[in-house]
């Protein structure tokens, strides 16, 4: 076959560029370490997801995670380094509580036990002969990501690298990650996701002073509790390397697993970037069998799911059989993730033990999601314009369903044997089944969670590659981070001039009198002359 010599120049050019674009590509891609090791599905979730994203986005990827990663990206590449009995130790864990009455256990009690386990995870994740086989390697790092949750001490592996530190958040800004940056505490119009406020805002002042009580709370158990018990751990591994309070404040960039159409709007500093939602993948065609089921169902359907770590087979046998009376008298059909066989299910009523969320989500005859409120379904709840009826359990389930609430594309039904009852159970359901501000809400919120200037996680994409770009982006940084309490709320400023003040009052007094003294002892000086 002839090819004209202009063709063959045509060719050569586009080889030429293809390589150029090529190698290009190649030297923008970088070497990042993910450390996650916490065991929960809907952490895993974000940290899996994010890990994906920046390996399709050309980078090389060493994934810490307590379980296997299997999905191969597109392109870049992911190394998993599974962190030996992690997964079945938290799965264990899991199997041995009682998620469902974790509101009824002793607080001090829950939280010893929760912070015991924290330093545990820590320690294995620092002794695990993978990861240190790692470490003893000669591979390099661009940036190290981990999550921001009660794992401080891990934010050595940053140290170790030299390298720039980027946290995710799994919510939005909290007490957990605010002051890693230097992030203003809007404690006054915030509530912590400990309490549980109003919907109506502001709060009140006795919501206020609780917010404010639980603030200190939880800063000084961060203090003289959680870091201290990590910077003990993490020095019998690495004897030579800061201490945890410094390690603390090293952070180039927090991403916030959050996004105004959902969590109340406030003020961000520089290197805090929201990229809620960005674990959500564009729907899949269902299964066969589930897609049919819906299809049918010509009144519509409910889906009902209690996330990754409750299991609705854990319900108790007389809030089950609530639930299924209830159920059993709509017209909808319901498709329920159930761990195990039940009895006596209404012929509407489809359970398996695994369920592909977001595309039965995505089904247009989907009215309604009953659900815990994590913060992941509710994301994905939203992302779909589908309304929720919440039942929440613990964490920031109860303030993510009060959000929903608040924003009218859901209501609650608390998870107590007061409140829990067949009548506000069906209640809740006839009314947002047949109440159409409910789903027009629930649109309206979509869309504005739809309106950003990009997707989500090319924003985390660009800010991680920015942060790479520029060694840390220490211009980002605000000032604060290096203020002690005192200085950053300017408490000593005002005790400064409250003392100068007080120092002011008291000498002008001392003037007053005094000259008062004088002029009062010569007039009568001068009284008596007169007198004489």
């Amino acid at each position: 076959m002839l090819v004209s010599h202009k063709t063959e120049n045509n060719m050569k050019a586009s080889l030429l560029f293809l390589a150029v674009i090529l190698l290009v590509q190649n030297g923008q891609s970088a070497n990042i370490l993910g450390i996650f090791p916490m065991g929960a599905g809907s952490h895993y979730i974000l940290a899996s997801k994010l890990m994906l994203g920046l390996a399709e986005a050309g980078h090389n990827i060493t994934f810490i995670s307590p379980y296997e990663f299997k999905t191969q990206p597109k392109s870049g590449s992911i190394k998993n380094i599974v962190l030996e009995g992690a997964g079945d130790e938290f799965q264990k864990l899991l199997k041995e509580s009682n998620l469902f009455e974790r509101n009824k256990q002793n607080l001090l009690l829950s939280l010893s036990t929760m912070l015991k386990n924290f330093v545990s995870s820590i320690n294995d994740t620092l002794q695990d002969e993978k990861v240190n086989e790692l470490l003893r390697s000669d591979q390099k790092f661009d940036a190290v990501i981990m999550e921001q949750f009660f794992n401080d001490a891990l934010k050595v592996f940053a140290y170790l690298y030299d390298c720039p530190l980027i946290l995710l958040n799994g919510g939005g800004p909290n007490s957990f990650v605010n002051p890693t940056v230097g992030n203003p505490e809007a404690i006054s119009y915030i509530p912590n996701m400990m309490i549980k406020a109003s919907r109506n805002q502001p709060m009140t002042f006795f919501e206020r002073t609780k917010n404010a009580l639980s603030h200190i709370i939880f800063v000084q158990i961060k203090n003289y509790l959680l870091l201290p018990h990590q910077n003990e751990v993490l020095h019998q591994k690495f004897p030579n390397v800061p201490e945890v309070t410094d390690l603390y404040l090293n952070a180039s960039l927090v991403l916030l697993n959050s996004h105004p159409s959902m969590h109340p709007p406030q003020a961000l500093v520089p290197n805090m970037v929201e990229i809620g939602g960005y674990f959500i993948d564009p729907p899949k065609k269902l299964p066969k069998d589930l897609q049919e089921f819906l299809d049918n169902a010509k009144d519509g359907a409910i889906y009902f799911s209690m996330g990754s770590n409750l299991k609705s087979k854990d319900i108790t046998e007389e809030r089950k059989k609530i639930i299924l009376k209830v159920l059993g008298k709509l017209k909808q059909k319901v498709i329920w993730k159930f761990e195990q066989e039940l009895p006596g299910k209404p012929d509407n009523i489809l359970i398996k033990s695994w369920l592909p969320q977001q595309d039965i989500l995505a089904h247009p005859n989907i009215k309604l999601f009953i659900t815990h409120g994590g913060l992941l379904s509710t994301t994905e709840t939203v992302y779909h314009g589908v309304p929720i009826l919440a039942i929440p359990i613990f964490a920031d389930q109860p303030m993510n369903a009060e959000r929903a609430q608040a924003a009218g594309y859901g209501l609650t039904v608390p998870y107590t044997n007061e409140d829990f009852t067949e009548e506000n159970f069906s209640h809740a359901l006839e009314e947002l089944l047949h109440n159409p501000k409910y789903r027009d809400t629930a649109q309206r919120v979509s869309r504005l969670f739809h309106d950003r200037p990009m997707k989500p996680m090319d924003t985390a994409v660009y800010w991680v590659d920015y942060v790479i770009r520029n060694k840390g982006a220490r211009h980002l940084r605000v000032g604060s981070i290096h203020q002690t309490w005192y200085q950053y709320y300017m408490v000593d400023v005002i005790l400064f001039l409250l003392f100068s003040v007080l120092i002011f009052v008291k000498i002008v007094k001392f003037v007053v009198v005094k000259v008062f003294k004088t002029v009062r002892s010569k007039v009568i000086r001068q009284s008596k002359i007169k007198t004489q």
